[in-house]
Formats: structure tokens, C-alpha cells, sequence
């Protein structure tokens, strides 16, 4: 971690990592991805929803499906379809034209977990609609997260609500740990069921401008899950300013014992690979010691 990591410090790495690889290991194809996350030490990986539409061809399915198993490595997140996320699209549950298509995907998205053994599945909340009143997308978002959740509790997994940042995605609706975890309790008090939590991306928090010590402390009842990248850049620890050092001893004061994911990307003409310079291999796995 450079000039910044010092020896009283390394103890921030012992954690239980999962690798993204919606945004590692992207030269190449999803299905080679598991088997490179293994040959590069992880043996937990969580991803996007990358596949062809809400309800992509079982062959498709089977073939990702295969790729984690043959590979060893746990998947231990999954979002539901949020659509085209390279056009822009940032979730579809809000908005009235594209509500549907997350509801087709629930039952998909939840049957390939399910196989695989996930955990939690992330649903991402959607842009705001220009000229709609929003408190009709506020109810929409409420109703079909509201069925996410049931769907993802019958497979005993936690649904995972996330804010985003402004810098990069200023229409999204929630933009700040209170917006979401709002949300989350909303959805908890609709359901009865608990199983809604709160995904603490330190990045988009940070971005934010969020006092990271402060949302760990006034949320840590509500974390269902952490992902991180250094800030502002998105890159791998070290090449920004976040001092997650401190940031894990808080998260470990407050009770978390999850996965820490790494949902950074690597710096334009990195290969991943290259990017694992701050984690010695010896500390990629999830099942150590």
C-alpha cells in the first residue's frame, strides 16, 4: 500500500476477500473469469448481472453456472438485472417502463444463486424518471423490492440495497448511506422479514463526500455487505486516499464478519493480474487457516 502501509497496519488485510468480476478480469469472457480469479489465488467472486436479458437461455445460465464450479470458487454475490449499466441504466425497480423487467428476472436470478450456494443478491434502485412524480417511483421501487425480498429469503439469502455516487451517477436515486439504508428499512417494515440489508460501498460513499468512520458506526446494525476500491480514481488499494486500515478495524469493532469485495478496476492498459500487488497470495483465500 505504499509509503502509507506500515507494518502495525498489515493486520487490515486479514479479511475475507471476494473479487469482483464485473470489473476484474474483464479481458476476458464472464465464463473464464472464476478460473483466473482461482489461478490468481481468491475462492470467492461476486458479479453483475452481465447476462443476455432478465431471462437469458438455460445455456447460458448452465455455462456460468459450470464456470463456478469447475472452478472452485464460491460465488458469494449476485445483482439482479439492472439493465444496459454500459448505456447508462443504473437499476430498472423504480421505473414503470422497465419494472417488468426486473420482475422477470427475480425468479432467475434467485434460481441461479440458489444453485451455486449465493448468499446475497444486490438490487440496484434505478435513475430517477424525468416528470414523474416520485413518490409513485418510490412506491414501485417499495413494491418490487418487497418481492425481491421474499424471493431471496425463501433461498435463506439477504437482499442488498446500495447508494451510488453523484460524481458518476447524479440521476440515481439514492445517493447517500441514508437514502439506502432508508430504504432498507422500508422494505424490512413492508415485509416483516428482516432480510434486507444495507451494502456499504466505501467508494461511492467516499465520492459522496460521507464520513466513512461515521456511516460504519451510525449503520453497523444494517451492513450486509462491504465493497471497496481507493477513491477518486476506482483503482486498487493504495492508489487513492482511503485509509482502509482504519476503516476494517472499525467495521471490526462494529461486528462485521462478512466479505470485504473488491469492486475495483484496474487503471486504463492494467491487467488485473497487475493489480494484486497490495494482497500477497498467501491472503487471497477465503478459507485460510
Amino acid at each position: 500500500m505504499g509509503d502509507r502501509m506500515t507494518a502495525a497496519a498489515r493486520n487490515w488485510l486479514d479479511q475475507r476477500w471476494t473479487v469482483n468480476l464485473s470489473t476484474l478480469f474483464t479481458e476476458l469472457p464472464l465464463v473464464e473469469r472464476p478460473a483466473a480469479a482461482a489461478e490468481a489465488g481468491f475462492d470467492a467472486a461476486e458479479i453483475w448481472w452481465t447476462l443476455d436479458g432478465p431471462t437469458p437461455p438455460q445455456a447460458e445460465l448452465d455455462a456460468l453456472r459450470n464456470a463456478f464450479i469447475d472452478s472452485g470458487v464460491q460465488l458469494t454475490g449476485l445483482n439482479f438485472d439492472a439493465g444496459n449499466m454500459a448505456a447508462g441504466s443504473k437499476g430498472l425497480l423504480s421505473r414503470p417502463d422497465d419494472s417488468q423487467q426486473f420482475r422477470d428476472n427475480i425468479a432467475v436470478a434467485v434460481g441461479l444463486a440458489d444453485s451455486l450456494g449465493c448468499k446475497a443478491l444486490n438490487a440496484l434502485y434505478g435513475n430517477r424518471v424525468e416528470g414523474l412524480d416520485l413518490a409513485v417511483q418510490d412506491e414501485l421501487a417499495l413494491e418490487n423490492l418487497a418481492l425481491a425480498a421474499q424471493a431471496v429469503n425463501a433461498i435463506g439469502a439477504t437482499l442488498l440495497v446500495e447508494a451510488l455516487n453523484a460524481p458518476e451517477a447524479p440521476q440515481y436515486a439514492l445517493l447517500s448511506s441514508k437514502d439506502a439504508v432508508g430504504v432498507v428499512d422500508r422494505v424490512n417494515a413492508a415485509t416483516g422479514l428482516g432480510n434486507t440489508a444495507f451494502l456499504c460501498d466505501l467508494y461511492h460513499l467516499a465520492r459522496n463526500g460521507e464520513d466513512l468512520p461515521q456511516v460504519v458506526a451510525q449503520y453497523a446494525d444494517r451492513i450486509g455487505h462491504v465493497q471497496i476500491a481507493d477513491a477518486p480514481a476506482r483503482n486498487q488499494p493504495g492508489t487513492g486516499v482511503l485509509d482502509f486500515a482504519d476503516l476494517f478495524s472499525r467495521l471490526d469493532v462494529a461486528g462485521y464478519e462478512g466479505y470485504i469485495g473488491l469492486e475495483y478496476k484496474p487503471a486504463a492498459g492494467v491487467a488485473t493480474t497487475d493489480t494484486f500487488g497490495w494482497l500477497p497470495v498467501e491472503l487471497r483465500s477465503s478459507k485460510r487457516g
